[in-house]
């Protein structure tokens, strides 16, 4: 592995506008190419956690900051600004806890959502339209005449669940639109990946000019630290990013205190390659579950072939997977490192030989780890061809660097196929005419599609997903609006 810049961590996670240790001491971050100690950091206890919620709770209700819109959009300006300062330092840091390839940071991992990601919501405040005015009418339930507002108010405080394969994406997405619509949080980074959060902390206790409490950072390695976010009658909503099974757990958990949800989860998404496409082109969005080893949500891990060019299709597959290895994550020529634990490559691991056992053919690829790397957590980049959408590789999401084949009869075939699962995240439809993509794009039961090589991924376009792949939008007017309660106010008419 090459060596990197040096980075100066921060170890502290940040309560009520202090850099704080934890009740429980601290626990060590793992970079996942080399298994190498990065450091210590502050491990927080349900006492930390909940000394943040009532720091969240007490700036809520006892401070301006739900009412102050200028204060609100001065301030995430000031952290736009301050990301700024040390934004090749965040990279470094992102390709170490992350395994992040340096290229990718380079998009979607840092400098793609630190461009609007507080900028965006924090030109919202100035446009939104916090208050709509209904006219007067005369309401038939009471004959008088009535004039009727509704007011968009913050829903209250926040608890922000982020998970390890694109943390500061989601981090500054979730924090940019609830800081902008009025809410506090408390933060919860995954274990495996909190040193962005920690710095995020440090910038804005020293950087900018957000109130105490307004924002916490609670770094924990036990999961159930952050459990009591779900818990806490104190919270208002969760804004969660991660697995189908935690979100199913947060919805449980949450049902007693009617906790509002964002839930944007898990996904098997497909591409459909229709018979008039240019292939040599289409078929390159295979590449897609090979970007960061497979570890996006959103990663196109099914391609949908026409039987009467499927051959064609597999043939450029197959040499696609057979020139990309996993690298170091940090050249600048690789997009796929390591995935994030030793736990997440066994699981990925077993997947691959379910995939064998089940009858379909793994043309490239093994579920052993490469070769040339005795530390490190690798999976080998793998394609599977002869799918049928009934086997476990074409339904469970398995977040490594594995594309599913599964050959189609006709355009009708292709869209019972797609939607033949229990996520709807993301798709693609690939084709020589944008109207045919949009007709099928139309038919798909997703949240997120991508016609032609293109794709909606900016903090202006909402994200998110039907069925098991979430509850509610990120990102985009849709996003800012879930961060506020809508109030109807009626008085009479003059």
């Amino acid at each position: 592995m090459t060596d990197s810049a040096i980075v100066t961590f921060e170890s502290k996670m940040m309560i009520d506008g202090e850099l704080v240790d934890g009740q429980s001491g601290t626990f060590t971050n793992i970079n996942p190419a080399t298994e190498e100690v990065i450091g210590e950091v502050a491990d927080a206890s349900a006492a930390d956690m909940n000394r943040a919620i009532d720091a969240a709770r007490r700036s809520f209700d006892e401070t301006d900051w739900s009412t102050n819109r200028e204060l609100r959009k001065r301030c995430l300006l000031q952290l736009h600004e301050a990301i700024d300062t040390e934004l090749e330092e965040l990279r470094e840091e992102l390709i170490l806890e992350v395994g992040a390839p340096r290229a990718v940071t380079h998009g979607p991992q840092l400098d793609a959502p630190f461009a609007d990601g507080l900028k965006y919501p924090a030109r919202l405040i100035d446009s939104f339209e916090w208050e709509t005015d209904l006219g007067d009418m005369v309401i038939s339930v009471t004959g008088v005449n009535t004039r009727c507002k509704v007011w968009h108010e913050p829903v209250g405080v926040v608890g922000a669940i982020v998970p390890w394969n694109f943390p500061f994406e989601v981090t500054i997405n979730k924090l940019g639109q609830a800081l902008a619509t009025g809410n506090t949080v408390v933060l919860k980074p995954a274990p495996d990946t909190p040193f962005n959060a920690t710095r995020l902390g440090r910038l804005i206790a020293e950087k900018t000019d957000i109130p105490a409490g307004v924002v916490n950072v609670v770094t924990a390695s036990d999961h159930l630290v952050g459990e009591e976010l779900t818990l806490s009658p104190k919270v208002d909503m969760i804004s969660f990013t991660g697995s189908t099974a935690v979100g199913k757990r947060i919805m449980e958990k949450g049902a007693s205190t009617m906790k509002r949800l964002f839930l944007e989860l898990g996904g098997k998404s497909a591409t459909i390659v229709l018979d008039d496409a240019d292939f040599n082109t289409a078929c390159l969005i295979g590449i897609g579950p090979l970007m960061h080893a497979g570890q996006g949500c959103a990663a196109p891990t099914r391609m949908l072939l026409p039987r009467s060019r499927y051959d064609e299709g597999v043939a450029i597959l197959k040499a696609l997977y057979e020139n990309i290895k996993a690298g170091d994550p940090q050249d600048p020529g690789t997009i796929c490192g390591p995935v994030i634990s030793a736990k997440q490559q066994q699981r990925i691991q077993g997947l691959i030989r379910t995939g064998v056992d089940e009858g379909a053919t793994m043309l490239v690829g093994s579920p052993e780890p490469p070769e040339e790397f005795d530390r490190g957590f690798w999976v080998t980049p793998t394609l599977f061809t002869d799918v049928d959408n009934s086997m476990t590789i074409a339904q469970q999401e398995i977040f490594g660097p594995v594309l599913a084949v599964i050959p189609y009869d006709d355009e009708d075939d292709a869209v019972r196929i797609a939607n033949d699962s229990v996520y709807g995240l993301a798709g693609n439809v690939m084709s020589s005419s944008n109207e045919r993509a949009l007709s099928v794009a139309r038919r798909l039961r997703a949240g997120f599609i991508g016609l032609n090589g293109t794709a909606g991924y900016s903090a202006e376009v909402p994200f998110g997903g039907y069925k098991d792949s979430g509850v509610g939008r990120q990102n985009g007017l849709a996003g800012f609006q879930q961060y506020t309660e809508i109030k109807s106010v009626a008085y009479p008419a003059t």
